[in-house]
């Protein structure tokens, strides 16, 4: 009875008939075939309808994400030594915080070496807390040809750029994450970010000039002294200036002694008013 197999007898509702078993099959099969027919002309309607966006996806080149998130160490590494790869013509870098390990600038020498090698030019910018530093020194001068290294007081985070075509800058300040851009605008933004940087600063193995300020305050502690005036606390100078805090707080001091500051409001104050600001260096 399930399979349609038998019917009731018309004669005699006490018997059942058997049916053909073609003729069961047969209209069993029959709603599923008019299922697979209509499944059919549906799959033909969307074909038709995404054809005209398949004639124009087949045009455009292969498109690429123009934003994308790497999270973690590893996969930021990795991406970067894809496009360094990659690279044919120039990396722009800008590398602010203090001084290098000897094994960081080691591992750098060898990959600058390699892009070198392969006729890429590379500029890089650091801050001018490097120039103390003989490791740097020596990293620039074992990577004189093709690679132009400066230096400002302050820079803004760090990034890197390939060919003006890929960038990469960080999305958390502990550097665990970071963005690959590739979207046009925003990379020639940065490339114009970097050039403006470029201009102000100075060739690595040329002196930096300052103009004399009162009390022979140096360079270095006029920039601190524009920072205690906007509220930056010790932390946040010596990370933005690329030193530790230790070194810090010496200049500081130094510049309680010169302007006879007793406390850090009277220091904010007095900074105001000896004029060292409107000096520029």
């Amino acid at each position: 009875m399930d399979f349609a197999l038998l019917h009731p007898d018309p004669d005699d509702a006490d018997w059942l008939r058997p049916v053909p078993p073609s003729a069961a099959l047969a209209q069993r099969l029959h709603p599923i075939e008019r299922e697979i027919q209509e499944r059919r002309r549906h799959s033909l309607e969307l074909t038709e309808s995404f054809e005209p966006f398949m004639d124009i996806s087949a045009q455009d080149p292969p498109t690429t994400h123009a934003i994308t998130v790497l999270e973690g160490g590893t996969r930021i590494n990795a991406a970067i030594d894809v496009a360094t790869a990659e690279c044919r013509s120039e990396v722009l870098t800008v590398q602010p915080g203090g001084v290098r390990s000897e094994d960081i600038l080691s591992k750098g020498l060898e990959r600058g070496r390699a892009v070198v090698n392969r006729g890429v030019s590379i500029r890089t910018l650091y801050q001018h807390t490097v120039r103390h530093h003989h490791g740097t020194f020596a990293y620039a001068e074992r990577l004189a040809e093709g690679v132009e290294i400066r230096t400002l007081e302050e820079l803004v985070q760090r990034m890197l750029i390939f060919d003006r075509a890929v960038a990469f800058i960080p999305a958390q300040d502990d550097l665990t994450v970071a963005l690959e851009l590739r979207h046009p605008g925003l990379v020639s933004y940065l490339i114009n970010v970097f050039e403006q940087l470029w201009q102000r600063a100075t060739p690595l193995l040329e002196d930096v000039s300052y103009t004399p300020t009162p009390a022979g305050i140096s360079g270095v502690q006029r920039s601190i002294a524009q920072l205690l005036v906007e509220g930056h606390v010790d932390d946040s100078i010596a990370r933005r200036l690329g030193m530790n805090v230790r070194t810090c707080r010496a200049h500081i001091a130094k510049l309680n002694a010169a302007l006879g500051s007793g406390s850090r409001a009277q220091l904010g104050y007095l900074i105001s008013q000896s004029g060292i600001l409107d000096q520029q260096s």
